[in-house]
């Protein structure tokens, strides 16, 4: 998914510097926001900062002979809202820029906006609705993982698109290309993280009831009940 330093033209990567930097300024006035007002969350906000970071470092070979991984930014989008992603994913990118050689910093603005924007951006509404319809927290939580993942390849193949139109078919037909490349291969890891992340959740449910309950998460009546006994002790 990290389109590598260099690959996009200049103006393209100013264009997605411009449109990635009002998402990471509000995300980073969200987290400074969080971790004041709630630094009992300071564990999950982490955990979140570091699903991404490891997921997305993991790089496996495709049948297609490009490379793919993970994103794992579905854990923060649900858990702290898209915005506080923009601001981690960017960090996240600048990491994995520096020191794995994933990415670039002249395309940093590129990949933050896929992978660090649209995708939790995506992945959140479909977890919303999925919600709003009433359907298990368990389906709603594979979704939005799934979804943040394979939304993120899929704008990046629009990314790379719109860098390399088709000489017949311009833009459209150089998106299908790439989506054929990146967007069919990231399915099965798609429906992988969205299975981890199912696990993930469980375990939080079962080591931070309480947290989650402040954050609105839905951990269940029984265990909903619990959280906020906890919760009020913590305060006496």
């Amino acid at each position: 998914m990290h389109i590598a330093e260099g690959v996009l033209p200049p103006v393209q990567c100013a264009i997605w510097y411009a449109a990635a930097a009002p998402f990471v300024i509000h995300g980073a006035v969200k987290v400074v926001k969080e971790v004041r007002e709630h630094p009992e969350n300071k564990l999950l906000l982490a955990t979140a900062g570091a699903c991404t970071f490891l997921l997305s470092s993991i790089k496996l070979p495709s049948v297609t002979g490009s490379s793919s991984h993970p994103t794992g930014t579905g854990v923060g989008a649900i858990l702290f809202k898209p915005p506080v992603m923009a601001f981690m994913g960017v960090i996240v990118l600048v990491f994995q820029a520096l020191l794995l050689a994933h990415g670039g910093i002249t395309t940093l603005g590129a990949n933050t906006f896929s992978m660090a924007i649209a995708g939790p951006w995506i992945g959140y509404w479909v977890y919303l609705l999925t919600k709003r319809l009433h359907g298990p927290n368990a389906l709603a939580i594979f979704l939005c993982m799934a979804i943040s993942d394979l939304a993120t390849y899929c704008v990046t193949s629009f990314q790379l698109a719109f860098a390399f139109p088709d000489a017949s078919s311009g833009v459209v037909g150089a998106a299908l290309k790439f989506l054929g490349i990146f967007a069919v291969s990231q399915v099965p890891l798609s429906i992988m993280e969205g299975f981890l992340g199912i696990l993930l959740f469980r375990f939080l449910v079962r080591v931070a009831a309480p947290q989650l309950a402040g954050l609105g998460f839905d951990i269940g009546a029984g265990r909903a009940g619990a959280a906020a006994v906890a919760k009020e002790d913590s305060h006496v």
